[in-house]
């Protein structure tokens, strides 16, 4: 994957990102093991929400989605900034992500009482990147738009988890996680829709 094709992420140039990267690209630590290591941490938040409402499992998923989401950022730069790029790390870099997401998504619609939910947008998560793919093998910019791309998803989940903290406090409901999975479900729906549109319209533009 060369530089055109990354997913923007600003936390790319924060000096924290970039020393923790740098020593990492000093270790023997491999981008690939990075990348895995995110599935881990997408199960340790899979569970904290299996465990919803209790404090303890959403404080547990907000900190694995976080450390997911890291792990996402730096296998990355630790394979192109670091020069420790493999002929397998394209795989890498996108079967641990599909993994991941599923296994939050999924746990989400569980833990909101809609596991149907919960299925329907891990598949779609999976259509997201699927759709982004699908430009790129046709000569495409690979298209990381929203609304409901990865770290958007992400973003979302970490709110709810949130939210759900301060309705235990405040109501004792369980709204957030409901409409959590809901918001992703369509945004992520409306995504698939926008990225399908925009390689419509450039693929009719090559013509």
């Amino acid at each position: 994957m060369g530089k055109e094709d990354r997913r923007p992420i600003a936390a790319r140039s924060t000096g924290w990102a970039q020393a923790l990267s740098a020593a990492l690209a000093r270790s023997s630590v491999t981008p690939n093991q990075i990348s895995v290591l995110s599935i881990f941490f997408a199960v340790i938040g899979a569970v904290g929400l299996l465990a919803a409402p209790s404090l303890l499992g959403l404080v547990a998923c907000i900190i694995g989605v976080q450390l997911r989401l890291v792990c996402n950022l730096l296998d990355g730069m630790v394979a192109m900034e670091g020069g420790k790029q493999t002929p397998t790390g394209a795989l890498y870099n996108e079967y641990p992500d599909r993994i991941a997401d599923s296994l939050l998504i999924v746990a989400l619609g569980y833990a909101a009482g809609m596991p149907w939910l919960g299925w329907l947008g891990a598949l779609l998560a999976a259509l997201t990147a699927y759709v982004r793919l699908s430009g790129a093998s046709l000569g495409l910019p690979q298209d990381f738009r929203g609304p409901m791309a990865k770290q958007h998803r992400m973003f979302v989940l970490t709110l709810a988890c949130v939210a759900a903290i301060i309705e235990q406090w405040v109501s004792h409901t369980g709204y957030a996680l409901q409409v959590a999975a809901v918001v992703i479900v369509a945004g992520a729906l409306l995504t698939c829709i926008t990225r399908t549109r925009a390689i419509a319209a450039q693929l009719k533009a090559r013509s």
